[in-house]
């Protein structure tokens, strides 16, 4: 089958043939209809993720139809239509007992312990706990912009962040969980101020629902915030992961509000980074993490991608080719270009 092929890292995928998954007795070998190419995917190809092994597949937004079962596979057949949880649990543990398989004591990621979706066919292990049915009137390209950005942010806005009508919620970052995280958050009735330093991208964020847009390279975020909200959002979200937007989410808060941190941070050391403590203090701030999300929620998401609620086809801005995943990273490196971008010709 052909795949894209991380060798070395920082250094451009290699297309390639190689070998078809094995399938194994409790997993399911998909056949891809759509990947997304995540900014996951480029701390992975970086380096800043860690990966199984190289030679690698890297992918891990993804949708198709189910080619061949285990022989102790329950709940698919070959021809369903799945979607692939980017949170992978062993179903074992306290913690996917307790309906929260997206911080398993045993989490796999997709695309990082185990090759992902840059590839013709993948094998999900445990697929009866980590594999879901897609819906008949939910498209591949729409499936794929859910994998990991849609559904990260939609646990984090929703479960995590506890979302509330009528709150102001500032948003830093316009990427693909940044403006998923902005069409949710919108579609709970929040008002939602979007930050960037790309004029496409704010305006592109007003079309997922922003009411307010800042460029943080022309104005200070934090002061600008607090003068449109009179005072400060009771949510922040930092949907990036770098110090800036890490430190101006918090400073854009009023008294009492919340943190979410959404983007994953490439500092040394896990992500080390300094707080203003004596604010959080002061302020009875909250700050809280969030990774991924729990299989149950999948069902809540999908109903209301369903019914039209939210939609995270609207984040699709591009469709590209396996062999175009090179141009796709070199975009992110460079932070061009805006929306999601999913392969749909493998």
């Amino acid at each position: 089958m052909k795949a894209a092929v991380l060798e070395a890292f920082n250094e451009p995928l290699v297309i390639k043939q190689v070998e078809y998954p094995k399938l194994q007795p409790d997993g399911v070998i998909l056949k891809l209809e759509a990947t997304g190419v995540c900014r996951s995917d480029l701390h992975g190809w970086s380096g800043h993720l860690p990966v199984k092994g190289l030679p690698h597949i890297l992918g891990h937004e993804m949708s198709g139809v189910v080619e061949e079962v285990g022989k102790d596979i329950r709940n698919f057949k070959k021809g369903d239509r799945v979607i692939v949880p980017f949170s992978q649990g062993d179903g074992t543990c306290p913690y996917c007992q307790s309906g929260h398989n997206n911080i398993c004591e045993d989490m796999r990621l997709v695309g990082f312990h185990f090759d992902g979706g840059f590839a013709e066919y993948i094998h999900i292990p445990d697929a009866d706990f980590n594999l879901l049915h897609l819906p008949e009137n939910i498209d591949f390209v729409t499936a794929s912009a859910m994998g990991c950005r849609f559904m990260t942010a939609f646990h984090g806005v929703v479960s995590r962040g506890n979302i509330r009508p009528g709150e102001w919620v500032s948003v830093y970052g316009s990427g693909g969980v940044g403006l998923s995280a902005i069409q949710i958050a919108s579609a709970a009735g929040a008002n939602v101020i979007a930050v960037d330093i790309a004029d496409d991208k704010l305006e592109f964020a007003k079309q997922m629902g922003a009411v307010a847009t800042v460029n943080s390279k022309e104005t200070n975020a934090p002061e600008a915030i607090k003068e449109i909200t009179k005072g400060g959002a009771n949510f922040s979200i930092d949907a990036l992961g770098i110090n800036d937007t890490f430190l101006n989410s918090i400073l854009s808060l009023n008294k009492h509000g919340r943190h979410l941190q959404l983007g994953m941070s490439s500092n040394p050391n896990g992500g080390m980074t300094p707080l203003p403590i004596n604010l959080i203090l002061l302020n009875e701030l909250t700050l809280v993490g969030s990774v991924g999300m729990p299989v149950p929620e999948f069902r809540q998401m999908l109903q209301m991608v369903e019914r039209g609620k939210i939609d995270p086809g609207k984040l699709v801005t591009k469709q590209i080719a396996l062999d175009d995943i090179n141009e796709a990273f070199e975009d992110m490196t460079k932070y061009s270009g805006f929306g999601v971008s999913v392969i749909t010709k493998f």
